[in-house]
């Protein structure tokens, strides 16, 4: 195939991506997502369309900003940046015309002014250096070490195997599993090494000669050039010429090929470098403490711990208020502790033992006053102290802490439904109530969580009242209509990933579909869209039962309860008769009117129910707000006898109570999961979850200054609600 030929292939291909965010692709509705990845494959294969399809998405994003399409321009920009990434070379002239165009995005409001900068920055250090974005992106993946870039990053994919079939997750183990296997240290390191040099060598690099070099050295020689090509590739961002850059690799190339003879024979046009699939674990989710736990091993493999009582006892613990009546973010046992501590310095254990290093640190008599700006951030971050300092020698001033760098990211893939989705915000609830009492996984790692929507084939126990899967996944369907590519490339997945399960195992291993996608929307999904937690506090009709307490991320739903005694089924039924099917309810609530004010509403009502929903049908209804439903039934007599007839009220709140008059229990099912159901509940009590290090500074607040009734002081300052960021690869597009 001629330039020509080529050329005008790639241009029919990108056309067709930008007609499909149009919808007017209706032809393989069942393929949808296949052309980004078909697109990408295909330079995969022949490194030499890079620059062509490069010159293609520059041209594409040029018109769209004069023809102010700008639904096309989040696309064509993540696929273009990730054509740069895995380039073997870009001509100068064409990511200065990229550069350029992202500067021009910073005019634009939100998500292309965010978006527009990230890749401004992450443009001006290709420019300087050549490779540095595929070097640090294999290096972060794949746990490399190196000093220049200490950076590490690890895919999570988290499935419940109660709502998936066995097939599916089966299926999905094997894809990892396959994709992790045919990756190793030796080989990532090679890679590293020949692009960073064919970036900056261009045509005088031997590409095939420099990897067959690679292939032939000893594991500690590989390393020793790995690490001299990080380090000049990295000391490059310190504002060197880019002569310097290329004159640094090339005295590395030189030494490295030394008396090797070069590849005398014509090279076929580039020879591109893989990007190698990322570490990515799969993971049956079948304990609630099983995230917080996958994390922190994470962060102190058990190779570098001795037991999981060792971790974080670096950290002082949290010195703990007495918790928020109805908090239950601080509320846990606390202990009385013999102190044995003699109060001389050198009665402290030797720190040769660093699994038995005491809790305690000897500190100096002066202290110096944090500033308000570093305890805010503190405390937004996790809500507590500063990491403890090892004690000191006596008469020496302790030297100040370097500040925390999140060195580790942990980006969190959860496939499935809206069902796992209420896990996820309960897990995320317990999480952040572990860091409110003791800080630890917050300011050293980077948290972020992504969505897959999974439609298994057929209805699980858990969801049989919801067999449509767009009820099942509403939250897959506001992302989708927030972000169009978000739709295009993952809400698709919800539909093929089921046929994985069907597949023979050979042909995961040879076609690595599904995780070249997680892998793309790990990597470019960078803006989340934040969703409200809800808290709810159910009332029990035994008096002596406490109150239990939750929360819910998608919908609650309450519904009659069946009578469990004869003598009650009996009055029932008569009741029945008289008013119809259903209770008496009452509910208060402050309704959220269309100018954002709100209105007291009271209402006593015969209802067979209500339903909850926190997640807007529409990206202008906005988030934070409960859309309630409740069916009322309306009691009229006439000449043909009584009947009944159900009206349905709607209305918006941030918060509501509801009681049964009659005190008749009802249930209360959580994010349309039937292992979240509550029985006998006579009451429930829905608001805004609040974020735990907000209650705990409001709790030392309310101490010092009981007559405050406002947000005084630095809790003005920390995010009040709970939200849970997912991540998409344009957040909410106006």
């Amino acid at each position: 195939m001629d330039s020509s030929e080529l050329e005008s292939d790639i241009l029919r291909r990108v056309r067709t991506l930008l007609r499909e965010l149009d919808g007017h692709h209706p032809s393989c509705q069942s393929d949808r997502g296949m052309l980004r990845w078909t697109l990408h494959k295909r330079m995969d294969q022949n490194p030499r369309t890079s620059c062509v399809l490069v010159s293609i998405l520059v041209k594409e994003l040029e018109r769209a900003e004069r023809g102010d399409l700008r639904h096309y321009i989040i696309p064509l920009l993540h696929t273009l940046m990730y054509t740069l990434i895995q380039a073997p070379c870009i001509p100068d002239e064409l990511c200065a015309r990229v550069y350029d165009f992202c500067k021009r995005l910073l005019t634009l409001p939100k998500p292309f002014c965010t978006i527009g900068l990230d890749y401004a920055s992450r443009l001006q250090l290709e420019r300087a250096a050549p490779g540095t974005l595929y070097q640090r992106m294999v290096i972060s993946e794949q746990s490399l070490h190196s000093a220049a870039f200490p950076c590490q990053e690890r895919i999570f994919i988290f499935a419940d195997p109660e709502l998936l079939p066995e097939a599916i997750c089966r299926a999905l183990a094997m894809d990892t599993e396959a994709a992790q296997v045919s990756q190793s240290p030796r080989g990532c390191m090679s890679c590293v090494v020949t692009h960073a040099l064919q970036a900056a060598l261009r045509d005088t690099c031997d590409t095939p000669g420099l990897w067959a070099r690679l292939q032939a050295l000893p594991p500690g020689d590989l390393e020793h050039w790995f690490q001299q090509v990080v380090a000049a590739v990295e000391g490059s961002e310190g504002g060197s010429e880019r002569g310097q850059h290329t004159a640094r690799l090339e005295r590395i190339y030189h030494g490295l090929m030394g008396s090797s003879p070069a590849g005398n024979d014509p090279q076929e046009g580039l020879q591109g470098t893989p990007l190698p699939s990322p570490n990515i674990s799969f993971h049956l989710w079948t304990e609630d403490e099983q995230l917080w736990k996958e994390l922190v091993l994470f962060l102190r493999p058990l190779s570098q711990s001795c037991e999981p009582e060792c971790l974080g006892q670096e950290l002082e613990p949290l010195e703990m208020p007495d918790p928020l009546p109805g908090c239950g973010c601080c509320g846990q046992s606390r202990f009385s502790v013999l102190s044995t501590d003699s109060g001389i310095e050198r009665d402290l254990p030797a720190p040769e033992e660093p699994c038995e290093r005491s809790r305690l640190h000897r500190k100096g008599g002066i202290k110096k006053k944090p500033s308000p700006l570093d305890s805010v951030a503190l405390l937004q971050a996790g809500g507590g102290k500063a990491p403890g300092k090892p004690p000191g020698r006596a008469g020496v001033p302790p030297e100040p802490a370097a500040p925390l760098q999140r060195l580790h990211t942990a980006r969190v893939v959860l496939l499935g439904d809206d069902r796992v989705l209420g896990r996820l915000a309960q897990a995320f609830l317990s999480l952040r109530k572990r860091e409110a009492r003791r800080v630890f996984l917050t300011p050293r790692l980077d948290l972020q969580f992504y969505h897959i929507p999974v439609v298994p084939g057929q209805p699980q126990p858990s969801a049989a009242e919801h067999t449509d899967p767009e009820e099942l996944c509403e939250v897959a369907g506001y992302l989708g209509r927030a972000d169009p590519w978000y739709e295009s490339n993952i809400s698709t997945l919800g539909h093929m990933i089921p046929k994985l399960a069907t597949m023979p195992s050979r042909a995961l291993v040879t076609d690595p579909f599904l995780t070249d996608v997680i892998a793309y929307y790990a990597r470019m999904g960078t803006q989340p869209v934040c969703f409200q937690v809800h808290s709810v506090k159910v009332l029990f009709q035994d008096p002596a039962q406490e109150p239990a307490e939750d929360v819910f991320l998608t919908e609650l739903l309450t519904q009659v309860q069946d009578s469990p005694s004869h003598r009650e089924l009996s009055t029932t039924k008569r009741k029945s008769t008289l008013d119809g099917p259903g209770m008496d309810l009452t509910v208060t609530c402050r309704r959220v009117v269309l100018s954002e004010r709100h209105k007291e509403l009271a209402l006593s009502l015969h209802s067979t129910g209500l339903l909850m929903k926190a997640i807007p049908a529409e990206e202008a209804a906005g988030q934070g707000c409960l859309t309630v439903t409740i069916t009322e039934i309306i009691r009229t007599s006439n000449l043909a006898g009584r009947s009944f007839s159900a009206v349905a009220h709607r209305f918006r709140t941030r918060s509501i109570k509801v009681r049964s008059s009659e005190q008749r229990p009802f249930t209360v099912r959580l994010d349309k999961d039937s292992r979240r159901t509550y029985r006998d509940v006579v009451g429930l009590e829905v608001s805004p979850c609040l974020e735990p290090s907000y209650c705990l500074q409001k709790t030392r607040t309310t101490k010092c200054s009981p007559e405050e009734t406002e947000d005084v002081g630095l809790v003005k300052y920390l995010p009040k609600s709970l939200l849970l960021p997912i991540n998409t690869f344009a957040g909410v597009i106006p």
